[in-house]
């Protein structure tokens, strides 16, 4: 099957992640995220040679494909998440277009424009996947699994083409919190891996947010009125003055690249209680580490002023740097061996830091490291997502060229 033809195939599936079933611990979140396994499954059965192809009850898929060298090497894994993002719920309408310069007109009012997108002309002449405007494209993260579905077909139908174990992995739910990547837990099923969940061609990731939360819970007290001074307290203000301790310029509106912040994320509730959700990052464990304190200490502070039945809180972690945990033998070579792939295929490798969370961090705190290879998309969760075509195509590339570097022994 072509490369275009597949991501176009899972691009009609909807899969989008729902959250409020997500939170009350169904996986999938949504129906969509099985029916793409189910597709999957299917197509990784009707290549010649793969083994252990499973579709398990909580909509992770996996399969492996035997090694065909007699070399001991390491088994290397590749990762994708079958779920998109919850910004918008429609049905994708992808089509692809041949780009010559300009705006791109997508419809219904939405426009890609070059003013916006000055990385558009980096595409001129080339053929680019894009929405109709009414939905977001998908490639977060189907374009991964297109990439890597593809790299399985040309090393199962080449057999001359020598490769030492790949496993693949697609997990639901990505887009809150990593729960698939939780769910999957599975240490032993590789000695290193990639995910496929970042932008542009030749990006990389190898750091990502030391990431937490903190629930404050304001307790006050109703009143009439009539009889309200003195004994209204209202939780709303006390949400307000907490909210004043925190520095605003470490904000995500105020800060860029690896500068950490608070982010206020919701705040519901009225004059008897509030509830106050917090989101905690920063890609050091030390600066991490302060701001969890620096919450902690807030916390205690309103208790001494208000009292100590004026809030309750819980602080908790969510996923670490995925650094902590690349800085060995295997994550160096991972790595290594991602700088020769892109290197042997002419993509210039823009290492960035990746201001929020992906799958490798929660696998390479299980026990396979797992930087972050590029998809070729950008504008991710947004109705102007795009793909270039030849993106995906040296996405998929670079897969296929870890594959034969591992068995060529080329990693050093």
């Amino acid at each position: 099957m072509d490369i275009k033809d597949r991501f176009l195939g899972y691009t009609k599936i909807n899969t989008t992640t729902n959250q409020k079933a997500g939170a009350a611990g169904i996986m999938p979140s949504s129906p969509g995220q099985m029916e793409l396994g189910k597709l999957i499954v299917s197509e990784l059965k009707a290549m010649a040679g793969l083994t252990d192809i499973e579709h398990r009850d909580n909509g992770i898929v996996t399969a492996t494909l035997p090694a065909n060298c007699t070399a001991n090497l390491p088994t290397v894994a590749f990762f994708g998440h079958l779920d998109t993002s919850s910004e918008h719920t429609g049905d994708t309408h992808a089509s692809l277009i041949h780009y010559q310069g300009g705006d791109i007109e997508l419809g219904h009012g939405a426009t890609i424009t070059v003013e916006d997108n000055p990385e558009l002309n980096d595409y001129r002449d080339q053929d680019i996947f894009v929405t109709d405007g009414t939905s977001l494209l998908g490639a977060d993260d189907k374009a991964a699994i297109a990439a890597i579905m593809h790299a399985l077909q040309t090393l199962t139908t080449d057999p001359s083409i020598k490769h030492g174990e790949v496993k693949v992995a697609f997990v639901p739910d990505e887009e809150q919190g990593l729960l698939g990547a939780s769910a999957f837990n599975t240490p032993d099923f590789a000695d290193f891996g990639y995910t496929l969940d970042c932008c542009g061609i030749g990006e990389f990731v190898k750091e990502n947010w030391n990431a937490g939360g903190a629930v404050i819970t304001f307790h006050g007290q109703s009143a009439h009125p009539m009889n309200s001074k003195g004994n209204l307290k209202n939780s709303l203000l006390m949400a307000h003055d907490f909210i004043s301790l925190f520095p605003r310029l470490e904000t995500p509106e105020n800060t860029e690249g690896r500068e950490g912040y608070y982010w206020m994320k919701k705040l519901e509730g009225n004059s008897a209680q509030t509830v106050l959700n917090i989101d905690i990052r920063d890609f050091t464990k030390e600066g991490y580490e302060h701001r969890k304190v620096f919450v902690e200490k807030a916390c205690q502070s309103f208790l001494n002023l208000y009292g100590e039945k004026c809030l309750s809180y819980k602080i908790a972690d969510r996923y670490e740097n995925v650094s902590n945990y690349l800085d060995n033998d295997i994550g160096q070579q991972a790595l290594q061996l991602a700088q020769n792939a892109y290197e042997s295929n002419g993509i210039d490798m823009k290492v960035i830091p990746m201001r929020g969370g992906y799958d490798g961090a929660v696998f390479s705190a299980n026990g396979i490291p797992c930087p972050n290879i590029f998809t070729g998309a950008h504008n991710f969760h947004s109705i102007n997502e795009y793909l270039p075509l030849p993106s995906l195509i040296a996405a998929s590339n670079v897969v296929q060229t870890i594959i034969t570097k591992i068995a060529e022994g080329n990693n050093q």
